[in-house]
């Protein structure tokens, strides 16, 4: 495919044979059925992937169908278009011919009986069966990518209508930047990793850390050694961006090593949290409507000191029907006492309200109850507790069977799989109007004199009565 690549006008890189190697690798009889690519903006991975690849998978396979995907139907048409223009102008060398009574830009045929078709993320691809799917970019901004409905919408496509439309035996290429954890190709890696399918990974960052894939010492910056000078706009870029844009769209990481929206320096473990009774305690709830149904429900539980420190006590955490958290609810509000309890509007609260209020009730569980509406995305409701995490910190008891888990999903929000705890600690954020430090334990009085009568406490020579 190199020697092709050149006939065709284009000057591979060294990150660009190695992408070849890889679809080589998927073409051949002993390679995966699947490869996962994950380059930066402006690598030119879709001229190889998108263009030359299936040109070349159709040279050497004429009878067989291929379809590419694209966010949009517009951007699938451009490289359909792109691609018939490259078997016209080298169809002599390639060996093949188009048929003339099939030659649109998103859809063209063979003489030899082989298939293109080129569609947009989302359209229905009834009547057609390929032997070589690609995805090529499946969310058009960050905007969709971190849209829960709109991951569901593209991944719901691709098991639904893209899945659905290969062979047996078909091979498959996803290729995208990494917006989110839970993206398409994040979804992908957890259904094959669970079914225990093999498949390959080519992830080629920006700027190289440690076993670079090309060799690069860590610090290199990819194709940074020609005169196309994408060197120094990665230089740039890096230099404009913010890190949690430069770990995700350039370096194929969701989320910064050190956190993005919540900064790993602002979460303290500690060996032991202060005694109750000088704390001030709060408390925050996530619902989830069903058991088993993807989502958590989160109940937290904080204090604060003295000294205005914010201590999480207690967290629980599960996939669980309503009789199971709310019971779990009523046996925190019992444990810890709290001042209130946060929670938001909605279905979940209009329905299970007076559940909630009855178990509380017959559990002698009380506190008082503040609910408060949804509005705005996530991180601009967790934007209170942000701001105070980001001056005082938060305390996490070290020992916590949770607080791994706990803190991964805090340094990986709002690009994380899953947010529920996030979610329940920004409820904390809006109680922030009437939280109180908490107060010193009382010491011990000073024991009566004998007879229980007052003692000449004297200052000098003069006496209590003076």
């Amino acid at each position: 495919m190199v020697a092709w690549s050149v006939a065709a006008g284009y000057n591979p890189a060294p990150h660009h044979e190695l992408l070849i190697s890889e679809l080589e690798l998927l073409e051949s009889d002993d390679g995966p059925d699947t490869l996962l690519v994950f380059m930066p903006p402006g690598s030119a991975k879709s001229t190889y992937v998108n263009n030359l690849f299936p040109a070349w998978f159709i040279a050497r396979n004429p009878d067989r169908n291929v379809i590419t995907a694209s966010h949009g139907a517009e951007l699938a048409e451009r490289w359909g278009r792109k691609t018939r223009n490259l078997v016209i102008a080298h169809g002599n060398e390639l060996g093949i011919a188009l048929s003339e009574d099939s030659s649109a830009a998103y859809r063209w045929a063979t003489t030899q009986g082989g298939e293109y078709y080129a569609v947009g993320v989302g359209v229905g691809i009834a009547g057609f069966r390929a032997d070589l799917g690609i995805i090529d970019d499946p969310f058009g901004s960050r905007e969709d990518a971190e849209s829960r409905r709109s991951r569901d919408r593209v991944w719901d496509w691709y098991s639904d209508d893209f899945s659905t439309r290969l062979k047996p035996g078909s091979k498959r290429v996803i290729m995208h930047t990494r917006w989110h954890d839970d993206d398409l190709a994040g979804r992908i890696v957890r259904q094959l990793d669970a079914i225990r399918r093999p498949y390959r990974i080519l992830s080629l960052p920006a700027q190289a850390g440690l076993g670079d894939p090309l060799g690069r010492s860590p610090g290199d910056f990819l194709w940074d050694d020609g005169a196309y000078g994408y060197g120094s706009q990665l230089r740039q870029r890096k230099e404009e961006c913010d890190a949690r844009t430069w770990a995700s769209l350039y370096q194929q990481n969701p989320v910064p090593d050190g956190g993005s929206y919540f900064e790993k320096t602002w979460l303290t473990p500690v060996a032991t949290v202060p005694p109750r009774e000088t704390l001030s305690v709060y408390g925050a709830s996530d619902y989830a409507v069903t058991r088993d149904g993807g989502d958590y429900t989160v109940h937290i539980v904080v204090g604060v000191d003295p000294a205005g420190n914010m201590y999480v006590l207690d967290l629980w955490r599960r996939q669980a029907d309503s009789a199971e958290w709310i019971a779990a609810w009523c046996d925190l509000v019992k444990k810890w006492k709290p001042f209130e309890w946060a929670e938001e509007t909605g279905q979940i609260k209009a329905a299970l309200g007076p559940f909630i209020e009855s178990a509380a009730r017959a559990a002698q569980a009380y506190t008082r109850r503040r609910q408060f509406p949804t509005r705005g995305d996530k991180a601009v409701r967790a934007q209170s507790i942000r701001a105070r995490m980001s001056m005082r910190g938060l305390f996490i008891p070290q020992e916590a069977p949770w607080r791994l888990d706990f803190e991964s999903e805090l340094l990986r929000f709002p690009a994380g799989v899953h947010d529920d705890q996030a979610d329940a600690l920004g409820l904390i954020g809006q109680l922030l109007d009437t939280v109180r430090p908490g107060h010193v334990a009382k010491t011990a009085a000073a024991p009566k004199p004998a007879g229980g009568g007052y003692s000449a406490v004297r200052s000098g020579s003069q006496s209590w009565r003076v």
